[in-house]
């Protein structure tokens, strides 16, 4: 019972952070170009399960092949609890569909039964082999060996892993950090501590983890180490998402920036295509053009990964190239796929809309004044809800303009130039006057040998006086040195 209380206050937090992306959980998917079978071989374990799972609530025609996937998999694991609610999930789709509760029995259509024999079967499994575990961990306590500890949490993680049980899985990863005896294992606990917190969506305890990795001596030692490279990827791939869920996407776009394609093996997480999708995104969205050109389009690691996903790249070079409605467009025709990504799908109206008005600003920006007939072509939009964006932009901050809603003309804000220029100019005058005279007494003070000379302390009331207290503070005086 102590040690369950000791453990950690680790995912206390989850719920809220988890509710904050409930608001887009409502919506359908009809007609998506996904290729259901190549991209759930890009995973493995929960992020697999995960996945399908988000897909089969999104979008009715993949429903039954999702789940059938996912129940396929899940008979590989010990996670009985989620094989029944997956059988529920598929008893449900069934019935939308209007398949005869005969036929289903019967097992036809392909449609998986519950088998209750391998429920019962990996129920025992699983509480033998946790029991064996446990003894094992036992024992290598009572001989006081760290290593030997320290795997034996870890393989009860595992274990816990495998039955669906984050929570103490969470817990016996997080406390082999106690019999860590080097910097590799320290690391090693961090991602798999890491790896639980994604799946619980902790973003915040997945962030403080990857720092303490990052942080750990042997991690910076060889910096060009294989190894190394492929965990800092995992790592900068954990902080990505984490950032990404916690809506700061200009960080979570540097982070998958950083990730390097030659060690980008993490299926227990995200594929290189979701690297590709994720980071190149948030960079269109929230990266200005110099920023754009520099860390993407000509960046050596990532147009690597943009070969995975040729439409992005595409986007991203319209975009820079200033061809809005190819960008936009383009950006329509994959919005559908993006919607049953699980970590994209909450932020993809966010990130559209920071990328039409980003688009929006630069287009105007080298204007005095711009048709707003021309602009609507421009971005495949009616000119009334054009002047609605640009209102809108116009109310925040982003657009010094002015509507023309009679002539449908946006104007550049009239700045006066001249009386601007005045301004500056005098403002630059005073503070220059004010470093002069500053420079001037220093040296007028330096030059007639004024200083402040402190004089000896003053004892307090008691001999343990705290020095800084009241009575032990040392007088001082100001003189003037002859010369």
């Amino acid at each position: 019972m102590f040690e369950m209380n000791t453990a950690e206050p680790m995912q206390v937090d989850v719920p809220l952070e988890d509710n904050e992306n409930n608001e887009t959980e409502c919506y359908v998917v009809d007609n998506p170009t996904l290729d259901l079978e190549t991209y759930a071989a890009s995973y493995t374990g929960f992020a697999k399960l995960y996945r399908l799972m988000f897909v089969a609530d999104h979008c009715p025609s993949l429903r039954l092949e999702a789940l059938k996937m996912a129940i396929s998999y899940v008979m590989t694991t010990y996670n009985v609890s989620l094989y029944q609610t997956l059988h529920k999930k598929l008893a449900e789709a069934v019935a939308t569909v209007g398949l005869p509760d005969v036929a289903v029995q019967m097992g036809s259509q392909d449609i998986p039964v519950l088998d209750s024999m391998w429920v019962e079967s990996k129920t025992k499994k699983a509480a033998i082999k946790l029991e064996k575990l446990d003894t094992d961990l036992k024992n290598y306590k009572t001989n006081s060996i760290k290593e030997s500890i320290r795997r034996g949490h870890d393989d009860l993680g595992d274990h816990y892993l495998d039955c669906g049980d984050l929570t103490s899985a969470l817990k016996c990863y997080s406390r082999a950090r106690d019999y860590c005896t080097s910097g590799k294992h320290i690391i090693m606990m961090c991602l798999n501590v890491v790896k639980v917190s994604v799946y619980l969506q902790n973003w915040a305890h997945v962030l403080n983890y990857v720092s303490k990795a990052e942080g750990t001596p042997d991690f910076n030692e060889v910096p060009g180490k294989d190894s190394n490279q492929s965990i800092l990827t995992r790592l900068k791939c954990a902080a990505g998402l984490a950032e990404l869920a916690t809506k700061k996407y200009k960080s979570a776009a540097k982070h998958f920036l950083a990730a390097s394609i030659d060690h980008c093996d993490y299926p227990e997480l995200l594929s290189s295509n979701n690297v590709a999708v994720y980071g190149g995104l948030c960079a269109l969205a929230t990266f200005d053009r110099s920023e754009l050109q520099k860390q993407v389009i000509v960046s050596s690691s990532f147009k690597l990964f943009l070969e995975l996903e040729p439409q992005l790249r595409d986007i991203i070079f319209k975009f820079y190239e200033s061809k809005y409605a190819s960008c936009l467009r383009l950006l329509d025709e994959i919005r559908d796929n993006l919607l049953l990504d699980m970590y994209l799908a909450p932020h993809l109206n966010s990130l559209y809309m920071q990328i039409r008005n980003r688009a929006l600003i630069q287009y105007f920006s080298p204007y005095l004044s711009a048709d707003m007939h021309l602009m609507a072509a421009a971005f495949n939009r009616t000119v009334n809800a054009l002047e609605d964006e640009l209102m809108q932009l116009i109310l925040d901050g982003q657009i010094q303009a002015r509507i023309d809603s009679h002539n449908k003309i946006l104007y550049a804000k009239d700045v006066d130039q001249r009386s601007t220029t005045f301004e500056r100019s005098l403002a630059m005058g005073k503070e220059y006057q004010r470093r002069t005279s500053m420079l001037i007494l220093r040296a007028a003070l330096l030059k007639n040998h004024i200083h402040v000379k402190i004089v000896g302390r003053e004892p307090g009331p008691q001999s343990g006086e705290a020095p800084g207290s009241s009575t032990s503070l040392a007088i001082r005086s100001y003189e003037t040195v002859p010369l």
